[in-house]
């Protein structure tokens, strides 16, 4: 009997281990496997090229990462990053017109990055709002707030591309500090900012008691519609960032641009361990998932895969992650 219940905790401490370094596994065997497939994988500048492509969908992942710790989700990402691009863009180069008080504003750098910030802010503010105040799920509503986003950038861009934003906006996207690029070093400091955040204040452990018991959170004292507003702010700030950054990386702000982004930033917060169920999770484990993410598709590319077949391999690697995150909560 003794020897049946050693061998049954054995056996739980080994799946549990197992559970928690299944990224970092997951992450050494398709390393090895690209090493092995193709040798322009294991360089220093398509490792470069790796963490460059990785940061837009880290910014975006955090804020994912969030909203899923509540039990939420945001299908809007992609759009808001997409229209915050614009403004920042559109006002930066065309400024503001302000026709009845016939003036115009115009921008520096530093406002226009604010105004791209704020237009995620407040896009985000919506969501939250139409989610706590309305009472509508999260899923139909950043699922409108995709559409309105789409229409507004289409509506300021015209349709067409904004262009020629300037060397200084550009250096967000394209500078090199200290032998790394600019977008590594903006999205590592996002990184850390909300690693603490969620490790180290009362709103971290607020986002994980809401996602994990939100009747319990509630009588508790958990001001649960704030924390989802805020959660909600957050990702469309974050979603802002993303914008700045790929707007500055491409000198140009496209009315299409972050289109499928939604799937990327969903499949890193899965598979770095986030429970869709909210209330278990960590930034880290997102930061996991995004090389995981940036690591097969980087792969794949060097292998001269379809992007058709790209999105088909994605779909997999999502649907095996929320399996093997349901087995877990099962078993837990």
């Amino acid at each position: 009997m003794m020897e049946r219940l050693m061998e049954t905790r054995r056996r739980i401490l080994l799946r549990n281990s197992l559970a928690r370094f299944q990224s970092l596994i997951a992450l050494g065997a398709m390393l090895v496997a690209m090493t092995l497939l193709s040798n322009k994988f294991m360089t220093a500048d398509n490792g470069r090229n790796i963490l460059r492509q990785i940061s837009v969908n880290l910014c975006l992942s955090v804020g994912m990462t969030l909203v899923v710790l509540t039990a939420g989700i945001d299908l809007s990402v992609g759009a808001i990053l997409a229209l915050s691009g614009a403004v920042a863009a559109g006002v930066l180069k065309n400024g503001i017109v302000l026709r009845h008080f016939h003036v115009m504003l115009q921008f520096t750098v530093f406002g226009a990055v604010l105004a791209g910030i704020l237009t995620g802010l407040a896009l985000g503010c919506f969501n939250g709002v139409t989610i706590t105040r309305f009472g509508l799920p999260p899923f139909v509503a950043t699922l409108g707030m995709f559409s309105i986003a789409r229409g507004l950038t289409m509506l300021w861009t015209g349709g067409f591309p904004i262009t020629d934003l300037g060397a200084s906006f550009d250096y967000i996207g394209t500078g090199i500090l200290f032998a790394i690029p600019m977008p590594v070093w903006i999205s590592a400091a996002v990184v850390v900012m909300f690693v603490g955040v969620m490790g180290e204040t009362k709103f971290g452990r607020y986002v994980y008691a809401v996602g994990g018991n939100e009747l319990a959170a509630m009588l508790s004292g958990v001001p649960i519609n704030r924390i989802k507003l805020w959660v909600y702010m957050w990702a469309g700030g974050l979603s802002g960032v993303a914008g700045l950054i790929i707007t500055a990386r491409l000198d140009s702000a496209q009315p299409n641009a972050g289109l499928g982004y939604e799937l990327d930033s969903i499949a890193a917060v899965v598979i770095g361990g986030t429970s869709l169920s909210g209330g278990r999770g960590s930034i880290i484990g997102t930061v996991l998932g995004c090389v995981i993410i940036g690591v097969l598709n980087n792969g794949l590319f060097l292998l001269n895969v379809s992007p058709f077949w790209q999105q088909v391999v994605k779909g997999f690697v999502i649907l095996i992650a929320v399996a093997i995150d349901r087995r877990n909560a099962r078993e837990t």
